[in-house]
Parts: C-alpha cells; sequence; structure tokens
C-alpha cells in the first residue's frame, strides 16, 4: 500500500493535439468543486503535433501555486512521455499507463484506450482518464456525471452520452485501485473559491479597468488573453479586434485612446519589438496605454511556447527619446486581476504607457483562490470637456495636461508625433522643447505616490533576504517556507518602474541578498543596482525555458546560505 498524505502531484504528458488539457480541466474543476486544493501548469512544445506535452496537477491540503519535480503518479497517454520526463521519475513514482502503448517495466495497466474502444471511440480515453483519477479520490460518480453532461453541453446527444459513461467506467477502474491511499485534507470553503488561470486573472482585470476594445496579433504564450478577451465580447460591451500585424496593433490601440476608449494589447516579445515605434509616439502625444506582455525565451522566436523572465529591459526601455512609464509584474492570480484593472486607471490618470508583465509559467497555470473584491476599486475616467481655448499639452504644475477627446466640447484636440507647443502644433522652438521634456519627465515624481510597496513574507528581524518579481513568488515562498529557517524573508516587487524609494532599507536590514530571477542576465538585479547602488551577487538564475521548481531553490537558496555561493 503506497500512502500519499497532505500532498500529490499527479502528471499527465502525452503528445500535443492528444488533449491532455481537456484531462486538466475536468479533474481541477472536479477537485476543487469536491473541496481540494489544486494547482496546475501546463509545459508545451513548440509543435502543433509531436513531440510531448505534460501537465502536473497538484492537490494539497494546504492552498499551493509552485511546480514540483516530483511526480507521484505518472499517466503517460503517448509512448515519449517516459523519456521526455526521466529527470523526474522516481522509484516512488507510480505510472499508470497502457502495456500496449508504453514500454515501462513497473507500470500499473490502465487500460483507458481498451475502455474507449469497448465505449464506441477510442477518442475517449482522455474522459476515461479523467474518471479514473476522479475514482482514486473517491468523488462521487452521479457528480462526475452531471459534470460531463454540462462539460459537453451543446454537443450533440451521442458525443455526450458516450462521454457521460467514459467517465463512469473511467471511475469504475480508479476506484479499485487499492494499493494507494490517498490522504489529503478537503474543506467546505475551497467549493466556493474561484479557480482561475493567469490569463483569466488578466483578462477579468482588463474587464474590472473599463476595457472596452482589445486588439492583438496572436503570439503565445499571450493568445489565450486575447481569445478569453474576445469571447467576453459576445455578451460585454467590448470591440475585440485581431489585427494584422503589430504595428497595426500599437496604432490601433493609441488611436482608440484618443477616441475616448480604454483600450487594451496583449502580446509576447517578439511583437512588442514592433511595436517600439508606436510606444514612443505613446509617449510624445501623452496618450493613456495599456498592454499585456507575456513573456517568453528570445532572442528572435526563441522559445515560443517556453517560460522566461527575460523582457524587463525591453520594457523598461523600450521607445526612443525620453517619456515616463509604469511596469507592473503580477505574481499571484489576485495580483493579476488587481493590477491589470489598476493599470487602467493610472494610464489614464497620468496620460503614460502601464505594462503589465507577465510570462507563460503566469499565464497557463491555474488554481484555486478566494473570491476577489470587486467594488471597492472603480474605474477612474480623467477625460474633461473641451473649451474652444483648449491646449492639448497645457503646462501644469504635475505636468499633466487636461485631456480632451474629439466631439466632447468645443476644443480642437490637436496631437503630432513631432515635439509641438501646448497646442499641439509643431515646433523647433528650442525652449518650447526644453519645457515640453521637462512637462513630461515631471510626471514620474506624482506617480511615485501610487506606488505599491514591495511585500515582504516572514519575519521583520529577518538576516538572509531572497528578492523575486513576477511570477516566482509562489515557488519562491514555498521554498523558503519548506527551508524552515525563521532567518529567512522573500521579498517581492509586483511594481516594478517607477522603482520604489523604500527598497534600500529592506537591502540594509539583511546580512544576506539572494535574487531569483527566470533569465540569464539577473535584470531585475541591474534595476536595484541602478536605483540603490546595492550589487547583489548571489543570483539563482534559470534561462533553459522552464519554470523554477520548489525542490530546485531549496537546493540553491540552502547552497548559497551555507557556503555563500
Amino acid at each position: 500500500m503506497k500512502n500519499i498524505s497532505g500532498d500529490l502531484s499527479i502528471v499527465l504528458a502525452g503528445e500535443a493535439g492528444q488533449g491532455i488539457q481537456v484531462i486538466e480541466s475536468i479533474i481541477t474543476l472536479l477537485l476543487k468543486r469536491n473541496g481540494y486544493n489544486v494547482f496546475s501548469t501546463s509545459e508545451f512544445m513548440s509543435r502543433v503535433r509531436g513531440g510531448v506535452n505534460s501537465t502536473e496537477i497538484r492537490v494539497s491540503s494546504k492552498s499551493v501555486a509552485g511546480f514540483l519535480e516530483r511526480i507521484d503518479i505518472l499517466m503517460p497517454l503517448h509512448k515519449g512521455a517516459i523519456d521526455h520526463l526521466k529527470n523526474r521519475i522516481t522509484a516512488d513514482t507510480v505510472v499508470i499507463g497502457e502495456r500496449d502503448n508504453i514500454n515501462y517495466e513497473n507500470m500499473v495497466d490502465s487500460g483507458f484506450s481498451k475502455i474507449a474502444a469497448e465505449i464506441g471511440n477510442v477518442v475517449l480515453t482522455n474522459t476515461v482518464a479523467a474518471g479514473f483519477i476522479c475514482g482514486m479520490f473517491k468523488i462521487d460518480k452521479m457528480m462526475c456525471e452531471d459534470f460531463i453532461l454540462g462539460y459537453f453541453s451543446g454537443r450533440d446527444d451521442e458525443t455526450i452520452r458516450k462521454n457521460a459513461e467514459a467517465i463512469k467506467r473511467g471511475h469504475e477502474a480508479g476506484s479499485r485501485l487499492a494499493f494507494i491511499n490517498i490522504d489529503i485534507y478537503k474543506s467546505e470553503d475551497i467549493k466556493v473559491n474561484l479557480l482561475l488561470s493567469g490569463a483569466d486573472a488578466i483578462s477579468l482585470g482588463a474587464m474590472a479597468g473599463g476595457c472596452n476594445y482589445v486588439c492583438g496579433y496572436p503570439m503565445s504564450p499571450s493568445t489565450s488573453v486575447l481569445e478569453k478577451m474576445a469571447s467576453y465580447s459576445m455578451n460585454c460591451d467590448i470591440i475585440a479586434e485581431q489585427v494584422e500585424d503589430e504595428v497595426g496593433v500599437v496604432n490601433m490601440a493609441l488611436g482608440a485612446w484618443y477616441a475616448g476608449a480604454r483600450a487594451f494589447v496583449t502580446t509576447s516579445g517578439g511583437g512588442f519589438a514592433l511595436m517600439c515605434e508606436g510606444i514612443s509616439l505613446c509617449g510624445m502625444i501623452e496618450s493613456p496605454f495599456v498592454m499585456h506582455l507575456a513573456q517568453r525565451p528570445g532572442p528572435a522566436t526563441g522559445l515560443p511556447t517556453r517560460t522566461e523572465q527575460g523582457d524587463l529591459n525591453l520594457v523598461l526601455y523600450a521607445g526612443h527619446g525620453d517619456f515616463p512609464r509604469i511596469i507592473l509584474a503580477p505574481g499571484t492570480i489576485e495580483e493579476g486581476f488587481d493590477l491589470t484593472r489598476r493599470a487602467f486607471n493610472l494610464a489614464d490618470k497620468y496620460q503614460v504607457p502601464v505594462f503589465v508583465l507577465t510570462d507563460q509559467f503566469y499565464i497557463d497555470s491555474s488554481y484555486n483562490t478566494p473570491v476577489f473584491e470587486t467594488d471597492v476599486f472603480l474605474p477612474e475616467k480623467y477625460i474633461v470637456e473641451t473649451e474652444r481655448d483648449y491646449k492639448r499639452f497645457a503646462y501644469t504644475n504635475k505636468g499633466i495636461s487636461p485631456r480632451g477627446i474629439p466631439g466632447y466640447g468645443t476644443g480642437n484636440v490637436c496631437v503630432d508625433s513631432d515635439e509641438h507647443d501646448e497646442w499641439g502644433y509643431i515646433t523647433e522652438d528650442a525652449g518650447v522643447r526644453i519645457s515640453m521634456v521637462d512637462k513630461r519627465r515631471e510626471k514620474a515624481g506624482f506617480i511615485r505616490n501610487d506606488i505599491i510597496q514591495p511585500r515582504l513574507y516572514g519575519d521583520k528581524k529577518y538576516k538572509t533576504l531572497v528578492i523575486c518579481w513576477g511570477s516566482t513568488l509562489n515557488t519562491v515562498t514555498e521554498a523558503v517556507e519548506n527551508l524552515g529557517d525563521k532567518t529567512i524573508a522573500v521579498l517581492h516587487f509586483s511594481w516594478i518602474y517607477p522603482f520604489h524609494g523604500n527598497t534600500v532599507e529592506y537591502l540594509k536590514m539583511a546580512s544576506d541578498i539572494i535574487i531569483v530571477e527566470n533569465n540569464s542576465s539577473a535584470q531585475f538585479a541591474q534595476l536595484i543596482l541602478l536605483n540603490t547602488g546595492v550589487s547583489i551577487d548571489k543570483r539563482i538564475l534559470k534561462y533553459n525555458g522552464s519554470p523554477f521548481s520548489v525542490e530546485e531553490l531549496c537546493r540553491e537558496i540552502k547552497k548559497h546560505i551555507c557556503y555563500g555561493e
């Protein structure tokens, strides 16, 4: 008998296009509805067909959102899965597969395809596998069947009937798996939690921020946000548009803001590179602008379906000339929602571009989280009704000119990509040029009034400070918690730029500082050095396209503390 207590890691692996995500969505939803804490994250190969994709599903007695190396149960649905995951398979891993397809000595024969064929179609293998896992957890069989009826509603009656039979047969097989005993705490409170992905959080945050126009060009891993926003447009007052290229995307979004819309752009690094001229235009015409950038490894096409935090410098310095900007990077699902909706108010208030940085790991991970507060932060609009003597770029004591839109009032709303005077007309007057540059730069000082402080996790009397930003938060905090050393604290940054002035105080309190980044050059450490003068030499960097694992960070943090490496 194998007893699994407290935390279980299930990994599903199959050929790209085989439907692993179908099993994931069925399982995570059913487990959450039964009161289990769940977390899932997906790994994709850069192929439409061929190769091996995998999904890790964690079921835990406590809330978790970190990636594990450990595999407790592996369900390979493709012959290449074992070799693909061999570095994570141990003697303790239970492998459940089909002997006709998988060559692995110590394996429990699942018979998924045989059951599916008996029902009438081997395509049903995924639903059988989902039912099998539900049976392992002793989830009520009728609940599973009712769920499938809803999940496949809209399909023809025959498809619905066969999938209901498939999950029933799979459930019966999983219930008979007598040598595994799963002991994981569940709670009624978890049943009412939200189960959201990073893509859900960003999309819903944009909706809450008052977004009414979204445009983009499909580019992984940002495409899922564009797809979700497009689906919302079917029932909400949003225009969603797939543009012919990224140059068109940025200019259409700027045009939408000029007309009074609250526009949203979602892209990845290669797409953003094409938008840099438009970003500079945004700085010159002092337009609000909100962009979600889902990072992936570069340069060029790089690893288009993998993860990395490699675009911070790109966003920080994009666009020729000097102009202020705001950069945010959520670490949790709730932060993704909150920061994205906040981005629209910040952009509107300060008339600057606001960038929300995520990555493939964040976008394609899901976990249960308590319901958000949605009524405490409403969209704020700063548009003014213009008068006949309206000056679009009027000098003010904060550097923020009243923003009018065409047709709202009697004034002329003139904007131009050339340097201009207060009215918006082209000028080469040296004095006006200096005044306009100073005016635009002056906003940065007032933006600091809205900065969100970095968040400290752990004892305030720490000796070792582990710094991270963006999506690495949950894995870093779990790793530090597992180390059990109360002298180690984590400092997480979700507001990246402008840099928070109090950061240096956190750094001074530490005897030892370690930074964790999913890139090769420690881009955030460079930003810290630039703003505080503090050089962080102890760096845990990863740039092979994979996210950090909890176990990996435990080893690396411990190594740096013990040996000073």
